[in-house]
């Protein structure tokens, strides 16, 4: 599978939530932004599958996707949506963005001592700050 993005516009966030850790077996997800009409599929959407897993709380569920052939995970944009996040491992090149904040650090791996000075934010305070409220209110 190939694809380029012609940007990143973040922001990019180290995920710590247990479904994140899960699907990618890793302490946490670097994901990324991307607009989606900064995105191109070159070649091999035909080997993207998708797993849904079970809502929790609300809606939308959580999406992984992945290539059938190795087993990486893959980008498919939602159907007309304006942006959505890219497995920052995936890309080839520098995105040009670095992390912004570690979230859902309540869920963090209990072997993983998180050591650098980017904001960790719990899911009240993420929330928050996508509501465009003070997140450390």
């Amino acid at each position: 599978m190939r694809f380029e993005i012609a940007r990143a516009s973040g922001p990019f966030e180290l995920c710590h939530c247990t479904r994140c850790r899960k699907a990618s077996g890793t302490a946490f997800v670097s994901g990324i932004r991307v607009l989606s009409s900064d995105f191109r599929l070159l070649s091999g959407g035909e080997l993207i599958a998708s797993y849904e897993a079970p809502i929790l709380e609300r809606p939308p569920a959580y999406h992984t996707h992945f290539c059938t052939r190795c087993g990486s995970p893959v980008p498919k944009p939602p159907d007309a949506a304006e942006s959505f996040e890219i497995a920052a491992g995936v890309l080839d090149d520098d995105p040009g963005a670095r992390p912004d904040r570690h979230i859902y650090v309540e869920c963090n791996a209990d072997w993983l001592e998180i050591t650098d000075a980017l904001p960790q934010l719990d899911k009240t305070s993420l929330e928050r700050l996508r509501r465009g409220e003070d997140a450390n209110a």
